[in-house]
């Protein structure tokens, strides 16, 4: 292997990070991510690491600023009319794709074409679906009619990545070669994809909302926490989302690579959970999910996995938002508790085996998760061992992420399953908990079935008073809460270490994350790294 270093590699002690340099373009940011997108059309991908690269490449007709309000972002305007049934967004004048080619409103019609046609199988077609009627009366106008009012229509149209007809029109979306070859409109385009290795992305000089300072990104493909941080160590990538352990502990023991970075914390949208496939026994009884509830110490994993950094939640919404329902407190840790209701399920230690059974079958199952995710990897082994404490035995495994959700979770061929949900802003929950929405690729892959929840997921997309708004929702929450249909884990904190060459980040982290605004972001030449390529 040859290695070479440029003066600033070598020197990197000497040189002032902490010096501030006026914004100029150019220069490459290195990130890891911990998985290959297995599609560059994230609405039909349906996983996160295709919507984030996305992110970079498409367009929304809105977007969401600092302050999470709904901004212009393809739209110049929009108007809601006075019933509520109609939306009419005028687009920005001079929009183009990146080859050049207008963009209008032929391909926001388009995009909404696709993405609710029953074959695409995207799983977030329910909230345009009802949409009972889009046109494109001319190149700046998009019109949606719904047959009834819909709180989240307009959150909804924030969400949606536009896509050029004029490359994707008549083609399978699944076959397609786009979907490995994007056209995009926003800040980046896609330069170079080598599959399981990097992502490279160049700035893209017709993005509708203009330039963007960096001038490459490279998403490193490392799907091991622990090789990320080697390579932020040995300064291969500017930044990383860490876990507890690398927050906390790791890097302010490191007082030379701690001089070198900046560390970031926020409260995300998301949580971790232990959820069951409910068309499986013994999961179809409640009395068995809430013991298994009872059964786990929640603050255990928090502590001893997550370093403290996390909050034990009672409902799936982000921890002092109007809609967490603040009636709700986490099941307790109550093993006795457990072990009453799995007797009043019928299971018993029959054979003083240690572990129960009913009808001679012994209560037995099986918890999947992610290879490489150390957090969740943990999680499941203390889990394991509290539901033995219980008489209930687990076996784990572990499953690389494309693995496991073609093999497993689409097909609905799991027993149980340690995940996250990542949550938009909008408190609907339809596209997850709607019993109408467990085909193959769409999100309610546990089976969970509930006509109140069903009514209250369909009150609450009618309902445009904030306060009863909300009362659906906590109502849902509660509903949620009483059939246990998965174990609430932990809501957890986003942690980022972002390397100081980069600048313009903004400060104070805006309730957007600290992610916002990234196109102003600059690296200053001083503090480049050398770039050295082979031919």
């Amino acid at each position: 292997m040859l290695s070479a270093c440029s003066p600033e590699q070598a020197n990197q002690e000497t040189l002032a990070f902490d010096q501030a340099y006026p914004p100029q373009a150019g220069g490459t940011l290195m990130s890891a991510m911990p998985s290959d997108p297995s599609s560059m059309i994230g609405m039909v991908a349906g996983e996160s690491a295709s919507l984030a690269i996305g992110s970079y490449l498409f367009n929304s007709l809105l977007k969401y600023d600092q302050n999470l309000d709904l901004a212009g972002e393809l739209a110049a305007s929009w108007q809601v009319a006075d019933d509520n049934k109609t939306i009419t967004f005028k687009l920005k004048p001079n929009l183009q794709w990146a080859d050049g080619k207008p963009l209008t409103s032929a391909d926001v019609l388009f995009t909404w074409q696709l993405i609710t046609d029953e074959k695409t199988h995207s799983p977030y077609a329910s909230d345009y679906q009802l949409v009972t009627q889009a046109e494109a009366p001319d190149p700046q106008t998009f019109i949606v009619h719904y047959s009834q009012p819909f709180a989240p229509a307009l959150e909804s149209w924030a969400s949606l990545q536009v896509l050029p007809k004029h490359k994707l029109a008549g083609q399978d979306i699944h076959t397609t070669s786009f979907a490995q070859k994007p056209l995009g409109s926003h800040y980046y385009q896609l330069q170079e994809w080598r599959h399981g290795e990097y992502i490279k992305l160049s700035r893209n000089p017709k993005s509708v909302m203009g330039p963007a300072n960096i001038e490459t990104l490279v998403e490193r493909v490392i799907p091991d926490p622990a090789a990320q941080f080697l390579e932020l160590m040995a300064d291969h990538i500017d930044s990383m989302n860490m876990d507890p352990i690398t927050y906390a502990r790791i890097i302010p023991s490191r007082p030379a690579l701690a001089a070198r970075l900046n560390q970031y914390k926020e409260l995300g949208n998301s949580y971790t959970y232990l959820g069951f496939n409910l068309k499986r026994k013994p999961f179809d009884d409640v009395r068995v999910r809430k013991a298994i509830n009872y059964a786990i110490d929640k603050q255990e994993i928090i502590d001893g996995v997550y370093l403290g950094l996390g909050i034990a939640i009672a409902s799936p919404y982000k921890p002092g938002t109007r809609w967490s329902n603040p009636d709700l407190h986490p099941y307790a840790f109550d093993p006795a508790k457990a072990r009453q209701l799995l007797a009043e399920a019928g299971y018993t230690d029959s054979d003083g085996d240690g572990y129960l059974d009913k009808n001679g079958q012994k209560l037995s199952f099986e918890i999947l998760t992610n290879l490489g995710n150390k957090q969740r990897e943990k999680t499941s082994v203390i889990i394991q061992r509290r539901l033995k404490e219980v008489g209930i035995d687990t076996r784990l495994r572990t499953l690389e992420w494309a693995s496991l959700l073609t093999n497993f979770i689409k097909p609905g061929n799991f027993d149980a399953v340690v995940m996250g949900w990542g949550l938009g802003l909008d408190p609907d929950q339809y596209n997850i908990w709607h019993s109408s929405q467990q085909n193959p690729g769409q999100f309610n892959f546990i089976g969970y079935h509930n006509p109140q929840v069903d009514h209250l997921l369909e009150q609450g997309r009618l309902e445009f008073d904030p306060e009863k708004r909300m009362q659906i929702y906590h109502a849902f929450a509660k509903a949620l809460y009483d059939d246990s249909p998965l174990v609430y884990l932990s809501a957890g904190y986003g942690l980022t270490a972002i390397h100081k060459r980069v600048q313009g980040i903004m400060n104070p982290i805006p309730p957007a994350g600290v992610g916002y605004d990234s196109q102003k972001w600059y690296i200053p030449a001083p503090l480049r790294r050398a770039q050295i390529q082979a031919e």
